[in-house]
């Protein structure tokens, strides 16, 4: 039988300017182990920043998304707006600032933040098909600014932070506290988020725990749509 496939949308590479590798990695891994196949996408645009992860200045220079994300992937990775979500069972996006900042505004703007057009996209497209979405660290918050109008019962997590998802409940989506180690699942919307490093705290071992557990649940989620399919 032919794998189940996951989308996985990423937004550079890096923590501060991008994806956060760590948390991509351990993302992929997950994917591979619960009996899945990914294929990496992002978007061919220019970052919001580029970030000298020493000192966590700003340097002088251009960097584009997809060329970033592309270190992760290896090489084997789409562009985000020749994608679609027929093509795939499932959508997983992994943090990093580069997420609130290159697929989106949230990082400078909050709940008023702006979302790149294919990103929002995609997200939509996986939720009106009823496809599940994981979302990792800051993830859950693009989630929210693509999907708050079209359903705002959605529940997400940003962690343990009052800040974080308090910002998330005024556009009107339901809000949880929660560990590194575990994850919010939203039985009714397919949607599983796990905080990750929304905690600078959190140990490998402790985002590795996190996000299998949120796996579980993810992966449950593409055998249910199979079974409503056939």
């Amino acid at each position: 039988m032919e794998k189940k496939k996951v989308l996985v949308l990423l937004a550079g590479s890096g923590a501060k300017d991008g994806s956060e590798i760590r948390e991509a990695v351990l993302t992929l891994t997950a994917i591979e182990k619960a009996g899945m196949s990914f294929q990496c996408t992002a978007p061919s645009k220019l970052q919001t920043d580029v970030i000298n992860f020493i000192d966590g200045s700003v340097l002088n220079e251009e960097r584009n998304v997809l060329v970033e994300a592309a270190r992760i992937a290896r090489g084997d990775i789409l562009n985000l707006a020749t994608v679609s979500m027929n093509d795939y069972d499932a959508l997983a996006i992994p943090g990093g600032f580069g997420v609130a900042k290159n697929l989106c505004s949230f990082a400078v703007d909050g709940v008023k933040a702006t979302v790149d057009a294919d990103a929002k996209r995609i997200i939509r497209e996986a939720f009106t098909m009823k496809k599940a979405i994981l979302a990792i660290c800051i993830a859950p918050a693009l989630v929210a600014l693509s999907l708050h109008d079209l359903e705002p019962e959605i529940l997400l997590t940003l962690g343990l932070d009052d800040g974080p998802n308090q910002a998330l409940e005024t556009i009107g989506v339901k809000s949880a506290k929660c560990l590194s180690t575990e994850c919010i699942v939203d039985e009714k919307n397919k949607i599983v988020s796990s905080p990750a490093y929304m905690d600078d705290h959190a140990s490998l071992v402790d985002l590795d725990m996190g996000i299998n557990k949120a796996m579980i649940a993810f992966s449950n989620f593409v055998e249910d749509l199979e079974t409503i399919q056939t």
